[in-house]
C-alpha cells in the first residue's frame, strides 16, 4: 500500500462532521438515519439513499452510532486512534509522536520523542499531521456510517459482482467542498445478501474511469451496539474496542495507558 495513498489521498475526504460529533440531546432525538446539514439531498437517488438507511440499519441503527462515546483502533496495527466521538477528543500514537488533540477544533498538543512540541509553527505542523491521520484513518473503519455525509452526492450504479463473487448494490459517492480530497470518488458495494458494506473502490478523481485501489471490507463483527470491519484485504485494523467509559487523562496526558485495564462495552 503506498504511502502517498494512504495518507494524501485515499481516505482523506471528512473532516468530523455534526454526525460524529453530535451534541446529547440530538443523540437522543436520533432514531432515524436523518442527513447530516450539508448532505445533497436534491443530488442523490431515492434508492441510493435507501440502501445508505439499509446499511445504517444493519450496523446497529442510527441511535446505536450517536450514542457509542468512546472507540480505539490501530490503523493497520501500526497508529493507535482513541476517539471520543461526543466530544471530538482524540489520541493518536504514531511512532515516536502523541498527538492528543480536538478534531472538531484541531486544537491540542504533541509530544515527539518524549518533548512536548511547544513552538507554534512547529506545533501547528504536527497537528496538521494528526489530523491528516485522523481523517484517513477513521475513513477506513467508519466510510459505512457516513454515507450521508455534508457534501455527499449519493449515486446508485446498479447492481454488480464484488471480488469474492458476491452480488451487491453499488453506491456511488462524490463530494462537493468538503474535506482534504473532495476530487475523490468512491464506489461502495452493499452486499445483496447481508446489506452490509463489502467492498469499495477509490477514484483518485471523480472523472477516473478506473479505480487506484479496491479492497474488502470484512470480517464484521459487534462491538458494543454497533458493527465494525477490521479486514481490509490488504490488511487488518487492530485493537478495535468500544468503551463505556474512558478517563480524562487518556485525552490529556502523553503517558502510556493501560486499555486492558478499561471496561469495555459488552459485545
Amino acid at each position: 500500500m503506498r504511502q502517498s495513498i494512504i495518507v494524501s489521498s485515499a481516505c482523506m475526504i471528512f473532516p468530523m462532521l455534526a454526525l460524529l460529533s453530535c451534541t446529547p440531546s440530538a443523540r437522543r432525538q436520533s432514531p432515524l438515519n436523518l442527513p447530516a446539514s450539508g448532505f445533497n439531498l436534491s443530488g442523490s437517488d431515492a434508492k441510493a439513499i435507501a440502501i445508505a438507511d439499509e446499511v445504517m440499519e444493519k450496523l446497529g441503527g442510527r441511535e446505536n452510532w450517536d450514542k457509542t462515546r468512546y472507540i480505539s483502533w490501530k490503523f493497520f496495527g501500526r497508529r493507535l486512534h482513541v476517539w471520543d466521538k461526543w466530544t471530538g477528543d482524540a489520541r493518536i500514537e504514531s511512532k515516536n509522536t502523541i498527538f492528543l488533540f480536538n478534531v472538531n477544533t484541531k486544537s491540542g498538543r504533541a509530544w515527539k520523542d518524549g518533548q512536548e512540541v511547544t513552538h507554534p509553527d512547529s506545533l501547528k505542523m504536527e497537528l496538521e499531521k494528526g489530523y491528516a491521520f485522523w481523517v484517513n484513518d477513521s475513513y477506513w473503519v467508519f466510510m459505512p456510517f457516513k454515507l450521508k455525509d455534508s457534501g455527499v452526492t449519493l449515486k446508485y450504479r446498479g447492481e454488480g459482482m464484488m471480488a469474492d463473487s458476491s452480488a451487491a448494490d453499488i453506491l456511488e459517492l462524490t463530494f462537493e467542498n468538503v474535506g482534504l480530497t473532495p476530487e475523490n470518488k468512491y464506489l461502495v458495494y452493499v452486499d445483496k445478501t447481508t446489506r452490509l458494506v463489502g467492498q469499495w473502490d477509490f477514484f483518485e478523481s471523480a472523472a477516473d474511469s478506473t479505480p487506484g485501489m479496491s479492497t474488502p471490507w470484512k470480517n464484521w463483527q459487534k462491538f458494543g451496539a454497533i458493527l465494525l470491519s477490521n479486514d481490509r484485504g490488504r490488511g487488518k485494523h487492530s485493537d478495535l474496542a468500544v468503551f463505556d467509559e474512558l478517563p480524562a487523562s487518556v485525552f490529556q496526558s502523553p503517558e502510556p495507558v493501560n486499555f486492558q485495564s478499561m471496561t469495555k462495552k459488552d459485545e
